[in-house]
Parts: structure tokens; C-alpha cells; sequence
């Protein structure tokens, strides 16, 4: 079994369980919401989408929800949602450390 990971996630890890915070969505549906979200600054192609879902998935972070012929649509777990908002919770301190460095 893998080590529980906590650490800072990646940004595109990150994006992946945002998108996935609104519902279930399959892979595709993931890449298009991370591009409109970022306004097209980050696309994931579908090597880093679908290594990063096989890992989430190994993690028990999200789960497959429905398998349609070659169609994969995820949800996210509640461990999933825990790591989710500690990034978040993490991210927020660090933005209150640079404000408080530029003061």
C-alpha cells in the first residue's frame, strides 16, 4: 500500500480535484473545465490527466462512478475533499505570509 501523500500538491493535482468538487465529470469534461477556469493558461493533455486520475484513484482521493464503453466519469471521495481543502488551507497561508512580507 502507498504511502499516504499530504504534502503540496501540483497545480494541475490541484485543479483536477477543483474541477471535481462541482460532480462527478469524466476525463474530458475535467481538461475543459481546468481550461476554462484558468482561462486557457493551463491544458492538460490527456498522459498528465489520466496519470494523475490512475494515482487519485490508487489514493482512494476519487472513484470511478460510471465506466460507459471507454467514457470514465469520476467523483470525488471524502479523503479527496479533506486534501482538497487542506491545499486550499495552505495556499491561503501562504498568500497571508507574502502580504505580510511586503509590509
Amino acid at each position: 500500500m502507498r504511502k499516504e501523500f499530504r504534502g503540496p500538491l501540483t497545480e494541475t493535482m490541484f485543479y483536477i480535484l477543483m474541477a471535481l468538487q462541482s460532480g462527478p465529470l469524466c476525463g474530458i469534461e475535467i481538461a475543459e473545465r481546468i481550461e476554462k477556469r484558468t482561462r486557457g493558461r493551463i491544458r492538460m493533455g490527456p498522459g498528465t490527466l489520466y496519470t494523475i486520475l490512475s494515482k487519485f484513484a490508487e489514493d482512494k482521493w476519487i472513484r470511478e462512478i460510471q465506466v460507459t464503453g471507454r467514457k470514465r466519469t469520476y467523483g470525488i471521495t471524502q479523503l479527496g475533499t479533506t486534501v482538497y481543502l487542506e491545499e486550499v488551507q495552505r495556499l491561503r497561508q501562504c498568500l497571508e505570509d507574502a502580504q505580510e512580507e511586503q509590509e
